[in-house]
């Protein structure tokens, strides 16, 4: 159940919070006063998108908070998603609005978009101020009739979505194959030269960098030769120059004195030290000269194995790892064109095979819808009757039309007759729009007792009707609120008087700008609205008269439903 509203910097909204209870909730006020406003704030927090422009015109963020109640069930399919409730039973969501993005949470955690909606679809079912109008398509009619049969096909559906998926796979799978002899041939033999490029350059992986890496020394011997010859002369022994020759006659000197001082005897064994290391590095460099004396057939070899490399690279992929799984699935690929005809016949069975299974699983849904679908249409036309259609027939054609989809193959149409001897024709040709905001209350009064959303919010649900039609979608409101929590913007003063909490949304005029106000309502204030929406707002004694029997009969009627 929603507990609290709060909503900052919406639009005309500056800052509200509202706090509600169990029944029925009424919010009225004058058109253009921001009542629909009030409850698009929900719709913003149920995670639809919103204009940057809905920020209040000086603010940096918009904000919309609610805070909900929920009973253990609820809290059992939350934890399946990692939340938990607050203070023992309550949720708190949020979502902030900036110009660059929006950022959603629920008790202080940040949540993305699909989060929020599962959290959200379990808490409360909005019906917007044209959504009656979904009536008029037989997709939304499918819709209704499976919720309302509910856990009686949850299997056969999920079945069945399962089921065309695969077999909407095989179909496409099946396409591929679909192909004439000539191309058949082509790409075979493209692929056999493809397969075969690669697997005469008989590839190792990690090949490719030690190759590389003795390329590069061939290429760049001549240059590496010569410098090191030149690094060889500057310390070579032989030579008065010679770094060694001057090495040996320091350490000739040094002999000559060894044993005068201790300091001496140190510096003998660096020089050492030195002679040793330098005889190494020459060594070492005339070894490493010697290796780079490539002849050139191992040279020219290196080179054509380096080029093959890279050109197999640059045409199947970035490493040797990538050409190889390349000619994997080319290999996979030339097998399925070699067995043609046997791939083919195997995909086709299988084929067959599923679309057989998926008929039997539309067929026994089909026949749970059709059930479903007497129990449903009883139930919307008594409920019809109760909304004040004086002569009804209702009926829910199915039918299936052979064409299999992941809703399986029925075509559902709501019929309905609303004049003595008139046959039964299709809602959309022949509902007004009063008409249609009737039958969907009636099929939400029904579908309510179904699920476990225990927040419903209806937006001008009363749209179309007056007189004793409204006095019955206000006792029909009063009766869903007995078991739910039940939220309405009304125009009605049938509904206003069955409120069991009343709030009046007003306009007003605050420091230059304009500002959306919400109050409770006493009993006493809420005769006065209903004085204002049955006429001009004039307080006379006989309006205010009409206005406290309208209540008194509505709280007869609700004490008639406990």
């Amino acid at each position: 159940m929603l507990i609290n509203l709060h909503v900052k910097n919406l639009a005309l909204i500056k800052e509200v919070d509202i706090d509600f209870s169990k029944g029925l909730v009424v919010l009225t006020g004058e058109t253009g006063a921001g009542k629909s406003l009030i409850l698009g704030s929900v719709n913003i927090a149920l995670g639809n998108k919103v204009s940057k422009d809905i920020i209040r015109t000086g603010t940096e963020h918009a904000l919309v908070e609610l805070t909900f109640s929920v009973d253990e069930e609820c809290q059992k399919k939350l934890k399946e998603l990692d939340i938990y409730t607050e203070d023992g039973n309550t949720v708190t969501v949020a979502r902030k609005i900036t110009e660059s993005r929006s950022v959603s949470k629920i008790n202080g955690e940040t949540v993305n978009l699909n989060t929020l909606k599962k959290v959200m679809g379990m808490f409360v079912d909005i019906h917007g101020q044209h959504d009656h109008q979904s009536l008029l398509y037989p997709e939304k009619h499918l819709e209704i009739l499976d919720e309302f049969a509910g856990s009686e096909v949850e299997d056969l559906l999920l079945g069945i979505k399962n089921g065309y998926l695969k077999y909407c796979k095989l179909k496409k799978k099946l396409e591929e194959y679909d192909i004439d002899e000539g191309k058949r041939t082509r790409e075979i033999e493209f692929a056999e030269f493809e397969v075969n490029e690669i697997e005469s350059a008989n590839l190792k992986i990690g090949e490719d960098e030690e190759i590389e890496e003795i390329f590069k020394k061939i290429s760049n011997s001549e240059q590496i030769v010569n410098c090191l010859s030149q690094v060889y002369n500057y310390l070579n022994y032989e030579s008065e120059n010679g770094a060694g020759f001057v090495i040996n006659r320091a350490i000739m000197d040094i002999n000559s004195i060894k044993g005068m001082d201790e300091k001496i005897d140190q510096f003998q064994s660096i020089l050492y030290d030195i002679d040793s290391m330098c005889r190494d590095l020459t060594s070492d460099i005339a070894d490493y000269n010697n290796e780079l004396d490539f002849n050139p057939e191992y040279a020219r070899e290196v080179e054509e194995r380096y080029n093959t490399i890279n050109h197999l690279k640059m045409k199947y992929g970035k490493t040797i790892e990538d050409v190889l799984a390349y000619m994997g699935k080319k290999q996979e690929y030339l097998e399925k064109l070699k067995n043609y005809t046997v791939e083919i016949e195997a995909i086709k069975a299988e084929i067959k095979q599923m679309e057989d299974r998926l008929r039997d699983l539309c067929a026994d849904l089909s026949k749970k819808r059709k059930e479903a679908a007497k129990r449903l249409s009883g139930l919307v036309t008594q409920a019809l009757v109760d909304l004040n259609f004086i002569s009804v027939d209702f009926a829910i054609d199915v039918e299936g039309d052979g064409r299999i989809t992941e809703k399986g193959y029925d075509k559902v149409e709501f019929m309905i007759s609303t004049n003595p001897g008139e046959p039964r024709r299709p809602l959309a040709k022949i509902a007004s729009g009063g008409e249609l905001s009737r039958i969907m209350l009636a099929i939400k009064s029904i579908l309510a007792q179904e699920d476990k959303i225990e927040t419903l919010i209806f937006d001008e649900i009363d749209t179309g009707i007056s007189g004793k039609t409204a006095q019955r979608v206000a006792e029909k409101l009063a009766k869903i609120s007995r078991n739910h929590q039940v939220i309405c913007i009304s125009h009605l003063a049938q509904i206003a008087a069955m409120a069991d909490n009343h709030y009046l949304i007003e306009k007003k005029s605050e420091n230059n700008s304009t500002v959306t106000e919400i109050y409770h309502l006493t009993r006493e204030q809420s005769v006065k609205e209903i004085v204002r929406i049955n006429g001009d707002g004039t307080m006379s004694n006989a309006a205010i008269t009409h206005a406290i029997e309208m209540k008194d009969m509505a709280d007869r009627t609700k004490s008639d439903l406990i």
